[in-house]
């Protein structure tokens, strides 16, 4: 077992476990004083640890300690990029305000209904904030990337935001596209989200980035369902063929890695966005990680390179805080896959720990009103205001 704490300017602490027992992370984070004054955040893939022990352990082993968190696609350490591995991030309360608000039963739940109860937490949040430092707002999503519904209740959330900025991840199962799980309040649920409206006076950043560059080729969805996100034709064709030979392999050769490094993207206001596909079927459909229809017009894309591609938008980022403590990342499980593949997968690592990117490999992104693949999604904190 390897146990290991990271400590950032802000305050913001990590706690880094390899090959441990939910006792011993337990026993770890019971070593820190006056656990009110915390909140954390746990990510953690299904294999290593069981998300409902876990859940119970939290609740009976650190009844001071509020937290939430959820399985994963891999996580993002002080080390690097790693798998199979639980990190356990920790909010010092004294620099950040926080206000959680879990969301019930995704399938059945209004997106009127989401995007109110939002709105009347982003009120008492206010509240909580109004005689405080802690002026400026942001929110984090964690929500069931088995869910098929990320891309309404990323939606109604915004609208229930207004204008607070808003990032986040799906939660995954290993690759096991089985079950994910969202922990809080003691409890490891499926099928729900967790919001956390954060105030800070940190600077910080919200920022997304992506390698894909848009080709000529096109593929129009003529058959599917929306409601699992299937694809059964492109172009009045098998939908698998269609693409592979779009691509240029055999229907039989088509992989996680096909669709890691020749995504698949739709324009959206001007800009584009992926649609990532996550499995064939034996039917010779596509399963998708986001939302597809009739109708749509998807564009095969290209790479550039990513570690090129995330450097570049990471020292923007950098430039435009005055210097980054930190980044709070959520990072699609296709991007690692194409780091695999294409055989950057160490420089992207390394690029991670030099700009100190803590999170986890996410089955989908959020940004703002979107549900994203296929992207780095982020917050970046600068260094804390000296105090007057």
């Amino acid at each position: 077992m390897d146990l290991s704490w990271t400590t950032y300017a802000s305050g913001i602490r990590a706690l880094h476990m390899r090959g441990g027992t939910v006792e011993a992370l337990c026993a770890e984070v019971r070593t820190i004083e006056n656990l009110r004054g915390w909140f954390g955040c746990v990510f953690f893939s299904d294999p290593a640890i069981d998300p409902v022990e876990l859940a119970e352990r939290l609740r009976t082993d650190l009844p001071d300690l509020e937290c939430t968190g959820c399985t994963t696609a891999g996580e993002l350490a002080p080390e690097g990029i790693l798998d199979g591995d639980v990190l356990f991030v920790l909010f010092p309360r004294h620099a950040f305000t926080i206000s959680p608000l879990v969301i019930d039963d995704l399938a059945r739940g209004g997106m009127g209904d989401i995007a109110a109860s939002v709105a009347a937490m982003r009120e008492q949040h206010a509240l909580k904030t109004a005689n405080t430092t802690h002026d400026k707002p942001f929110a984090l999503c964690l929500i069931d990337g088995m869910s098929y519904a990320e891309e309404a209740v990323t939606a109604a959330i915004f609208w229930g935001l207004d204008d607070i900025p808003l990032i986040g991840g799906s939660a995954g199962d290993h690759m096991e596209f089985r079950k994910t799980f969202i922990l809080a309040n003691g409890t490891a649920w499926s099928g729900r989200a967790v919001i956390l409206i954060i105030s800070t006076a940190i600077p910080f950043q919200i920022f997304k980035s992506d390698n894909f560059i848009p080709s000529a080729q096109k593929l129009v969805v003529t058959a599917s369902d929306p409601d699992r996100r299937i694809v059964y034709e492109f172009n009045a064709a098998p939908a698998a063929a269609e693409y592979a030979s779009a691509i240029g392999i055999a229907p039989g050769d088509l992989s996680a890695m096909s669709f890691a490094s020749h995504p698949v993207v739709v324009r959206v206001g001007g800009e584009y966005f992926c649609r990532s596909i996550q499995k064939v079927n034996p039917d010779g459909s596509l399963s998708f990680f986001c939302a597809i229809d009739d109708g749509v017009v998807l564009t095969v894309a290209r790479a550039q390179g990513m570690v090129e591609s995330t450097r570049a938008s990471l020292t923007e980022v950098d430039k435009n805080l005055g210097g980054i403590d930190m980044i709070f990342g959520f990072d699609c499980i296709l991007r690692r896959l194409d780091a695999q593949n294409r055989q950057v997968f160490r420089g992207m690592s390394e690029l991670y720990q030099q700009h100190r990117v803590i999170g986890f490999g996410t089955y989908g992104e959020q940004y703002q009103s979107l549900h994203l693949n296929q992207t780095l999604t982020g917050i970046a904190f600068g260094h804390a205001p000296v105090a007057q």
